[in-house]
């Protein structure tokens, strides 16, 4: 079995924004491209908005953007950016085939992002085709139990470093 950093392939730049409710929770949404979409809430595989970011694109405004593009919102603000890129290989399986065939993973710059919206204005039908088919509000401690597939440990990492994040707002 080839180790997946053994590849050639290099790494895609990519966003990640965990948006977080005034009231302390964040948003997830479920994948519609991986199995369980389209049933119950408790099946499918979840995740944080994120996207790559385009040549000459600032990280900054890749994740606006990517928000904006996924959930239909720009009703967020930046309250932080992660200070490292955090990088992840694909599983085996999916390298030559996840994100065009072209990369082995991703490097991901992080954000918590204030949501100043409210739910009406979250549209995952934004985008063609949608990219998610439901979403929720959750406590960020218990994001690592969702189903977030191979990006557990990203999400382990990101529950501890972002979690000042989760007291409330006035």
């Amino acid at each position: 079995m080839r180790d997946a950093s053994a590849t050639p392939l290099p790494y895609r730049p990519n966003v990640g924004a965990m948006i977080f409710h005034a009231d302390g929770r964040i948003f997830i949404a479920r994948r519609t491209d991986m199995p369980g979409a389209g049933g119950p809430l408790n099946e499918g595989t979840w995740q944080c908005p994120q996207g790559g970011i385009d040549t000459g694109e600032a990280p900054e405004k890749a994740v606006l953007r990517e928000v904006a593009e996924e959930i239909g919102t720009d009703k967020v603000r930046i309250l932080a950016e992660h200070p490292e890129w955090i990088t992840y290989d694909l599983p085996q399986q999916l390298i030559g085939r996840a994100l065009g065939g072209k990369y082995r993973g991703q490097t991901q710059k992080w954000f918590a992002l204030a949501f100043e919206g409210t739910d009406v204005d979250i549209r995952l039908d934004a985008q063609t085709p949608a990219e998610f088919d439901a979403w929720q509000w959750i406590d960020l401690a218990t994001l690592p139990q969702q189903n977030v597939g191979f990006k557990k440990p990203i999400y382990d990492r990101l529950v501890q470093d972002f979690a000042q994040f989760t007291k409330p707002r006035s």
